[in-house]
């Protein structure tokens, strides 16, 4: 009797550790990006880099899991950090780290550092890589960067609840809170989001945040449509509208973004080919500054986890800021002008998912 009690005893730990035991995964995204900057400012061409860099797009490692707490309560949890596996930038930064809970009657709750309820309804971008590049809405110092609107980023301190998903209803409700420590300023953060999707291949969101992404709001709404849940055709369709009014801008910035994806029946592994288009009027609230922005690319999948890729895109943007040394390598003097920048990038990469 004594040697059946500890041998059920064991057996009831080891199904308990293993419900417990976390899941590792991660991204490794490596790529060889051609890379052509310039920009025209009051002195003339004031920037030009043309070169080819081995970059590391938003690769990543993690830990997950979740452990039941009562009968209806299961807690859950994530760690995930991003890296730059080509060594240019050599530590970890957090990306979705979170604690919380997921009940069947009140839904889910993530306490942590969390992507932004805008990325709620975020299906309709399918560029890669270098071109993944949606939130960057003016020029680093004394580079020339492809601009875009402001997008999703992840918010500190953070709570995101999910409601739970009721029959007949074919609605994601998301609602955030985020405490005052955001963007550097003193007001508190909040957002919200709803998606519908029946399943059919049509969805359509819509989504709000105040004081998170930016110093101000952001009204989002997207749709899209799988037309191969129609006709013959596996092309998939997206449009993104958005505006955004900073708190310090002039003007209200105005983004879109319009894409297409389309599987290629006629290889021995699943492969697709994309474009997108987006254009930003009165990038960071400033009046005139607008850029465009074209990209056609493709993936193949050797296998489920192991992804080749390959892009080619180029982006306009006028009377954007961009900040130069006016002085001397010992006595640097950073100067801030407007003007006119392009970018193009031609690239190749692997990205390989454990």
């Amino acid at each position: 009797m004594k040697k059946l009690l500890l041998a059920t005893a064991i057996a009831a730990l080891s199904v308990s550790a293993a419900n417990a035991a976390p899941t590792l995964y991660g991204k490794a995204f490596l790529a060889a990006d051609y890379e052509n900057a310039e920009f025209d400012g009051p002195a003339g061409n004031m920037y030009d880099e043309d070169t080819v860099n081995i970059n590391s797009h938003a690769s990543r490692i993690g830990l997950k899991g979740s452990e039941a707490m009562t009968a209806n309560t299961d807690v859950i949890y994530r760690l995930e950090y991003g890296t730059s596996i080509d060594g240019d930038n050599a530590t970890f930064t957090n990306r979705d780290t979170y604690l919380g809970v997921v009940n069947k009657q009140f839904g889910e709750f993530r306490v942590g550092k969390n992507q932004s309820s805008l990325a709620r309804i975020d299906n309709v971008v399918v560029n890669q890589g270098y071109w993944d590049n949606l939130g960057q809405t003016e020029n680093e110092s004394e580079v020339v960067s492809a601009l875009n609107m402001a997008d999703s980023g992840r918010i500190n301190s953070s709570v995101i609840w999910t409601a739970p998903k009721y029959d007949g209803l074919p609605l994601q409700l998301s609602a955030m809170y985020s405490s005052d420590d955001q963007n550097g300023n003193d007001d508190a953060g909040f957002g919200v989001a709803m998606l519908f999707d029946q399943g059919t291949g049509f969805t359509a969101g819509v989504a709000y945040d105040k004081d998170q992404n930016i110093d101000g709001d952001i009204i989002r709404g997207t749709a899209t449509v799988d037309l191969g849940k129609y006709m013959a055709y596996p092309v998939q369709l997206g449009a993104l509208y958005q505006v955004g009014d900073y708190d310090y801008g002039s003007e209200k910035e105005k983004g879109l973004v319009v894409s297409a994806q389309m599987g290629l029946n006629n290889f021995a592994r699943p492969a697709s080919l994309y474009a997108q288009y987006n254009k930003t009027n009165n990038l960071d609230g400033v009046d005139n500054a607008d850029s465009d922005q074209i990209v056609v690319g493709g993936k193949y999948m050797f296998k489920d986890n192991i992804i080749a890729h390959a892009y080619a895109g180029v982006n306009n943007a006028d009377n954007v800021g961009y900040e130069y040394n006016s002085g001397t390598n010992e006595d640097p003097i950073l100067t801030g002008v407007r003007g006119d920048a392009q970018v193009v990038v031609v690239g190749t990469g692997l990205e390989y998912l454990f």
